[in-house]
């Protein structure tokens, strides 16, 4: 393999070589070269330059055309096909002045010609040429060092960081551990699919007490590491083994906690979002709660897609009132509704990955996607039905995977 030159090691002078079969002609130029501060070395024939050239490196060769046995212009053909690191500038020495055959000096490999005898005037200009040429390259082969050594390390923290968003995306998944839940009258199911290694979505739900069931889903703003750190403080504050710490309840006036109600809940996690935490993030929720004593549902909707409810007859009826996102605007206020239920009927809340995902026809899935999904998969059991809804989506969408995350909620009331 060629190694590099003295000149390019040390910054010494170029080293070129000088390849003809007369010794008068070789004479002549090593003369003013060397003048003109050149390391020259010389061959009298192409065979023993193509040997000396896979053993060592030349800036410059300076090569007769016409020669005995291997001609110049073959020389040039496979000096260029020795691969080298480095490039070397090729200068044919030739009496030959016809297009077709300049021509095929230039397919060869040749850089530049000089017509014999050689005028030193004319050799001086050619070789600065030269060295203008070697110079840029020399440059540009510096840089290309540099973005390789560049993209080597960025693929190490792109490697680095690709493994901790898989341990992340682990732990994430630990914050939806129980994806079918059964509070015996209730039965929750919950699913949760990134459309990267960590994701903005998140559902999940928790009892109250003994007549009332608390489903929520939630839609963090963005993408990513940032989203999914956001998800995992708020699945903090909505956690139902800890009453002291989850937002949707409050301190009772005989020590105990209680449950806010649903627009209580979200202009409190709405004050807390701009107070408190402060960060440029905002979040999509619907929170519900289901009351057995009473017979319906309450639930507060605040930026999120409309949720559904199956009814036991399978008649599907959207829900909510709208609402503005959380953590947006200080002022918003929260509207609630309430909703009777009956035995079979079922809630169901899902993100906008679902309702917004494009399809190559143009629109999205929608509501109406949703109404006709759910009405074609009612009679599924509720992970099964979450199943069912994202095989549609695919179908309809012709993929597998989604552009944005994809969650949702199945509430079985019995």
């Amino acid at each position: 393999m060629r190694v590099e030159t003295v000149a390019q090691l040390a910054g010494g002078p170029r080293h070129v070589l000088i390849v003809d079969d007369s010794r008068a002609q070789r004479l002549m130029l090593s003369m003013q070269l060397g003048r003109w501060g050149y390391r020259v070395s010389e061959c009298a024939s192409a065979s023993a330059a193509l040997d000396l050239c896979r053993e060592q490196a030349f800036d410059i060769v300076i090569s007769d055309w016409m020669m005995p046995g291997l001609s110049g212009l073959d020389f040039c053909r496979e000096f260029r096909a020795l691969g080298h690191e480095s490039y070397g500038y090729f200068i044919l020495l030739t009496s030959k002045s016809e297009t077709t055959e300049i021509a095929d000096g230039l397919e060869a490999g040749a850089d530049d010609f000089l017509t014999k005898p050689v005028a030193p005037n004319e050799l001086r200009a050619r070789l600065r040429a030269g060295e203008r040429m070697l110079a840029m390259q020399a440059e540009l082969l510096a840089k290309n060092k540099v973005i390789v050594s560049t993209l080597v390390e960025l693929q190490g923290l792109y490697d680095s960081l690709d493994r901790d968003l898989i341990e992340a995306r682990k732990l994430q998944q630990t914050l939806v551990r129980d994806r079918v839940r059964d509070y015996g009258w209730a039965r929750v199911s919950l699913m949760l699919r990134n459309s990267g290694r960590v994701g903005g979505d998140l559902v999940g739900s928790f009892r109250v007490d003994d007549n009332r069931v608390a489903v929520y889903a939630i839609d963090v703003s963005g993408h990513g590491v940032a989203s999914a750190m956001m998800t995992a403080r708020l699945a903090g504050f909505l956690t139902g083994s800890s009453p002291e710490q989850n937002l949707a309840f409050q301190k009772g006036p005989f020590g105990g906690y209680v449950l806010l109600p649903p627009e209580a809940i979200a202009d409190r996690f709405n004050r807390f979002m701009l107070e408190e935490i402060q960060a440029e993030q905002y979040f999509t929720m619907v929170f519900a709660v289901a009351d057995r004593a009473a017979g319906q549902i309450s639930l507060v909707q605040a930026g999120h897609p409309h949720p559904m409810i199956i009814r036991a007859t399978g008649q599907v009826e959207r829900l909510g009132r709208g609402g503005l996102p959380i953590g947006l605007i200080p002022e918003a206020t929260y509207d609630w509704e309430d909703i009777p239920f009956a035995p079979g009927d079922r809630l169901v809340l899902v993100s906008d990955g679902i309702t917004e995902c494009p399809l190559p026809g143009g629109g999205d899935f929608g509501e109406d996607g949703l109404k006709a999904s759910l009405r074609a998969s009612g009679h599924l059991s509720g992970s099964d039905l979450l199943e069912a809804l994202v095989w549609d989506l695919a179908r309809q969408s012709g993929r597998d995977s989604f552009a944005d995350d994809v969650s949702g909620v199945v509430l079985d009331l019995t």
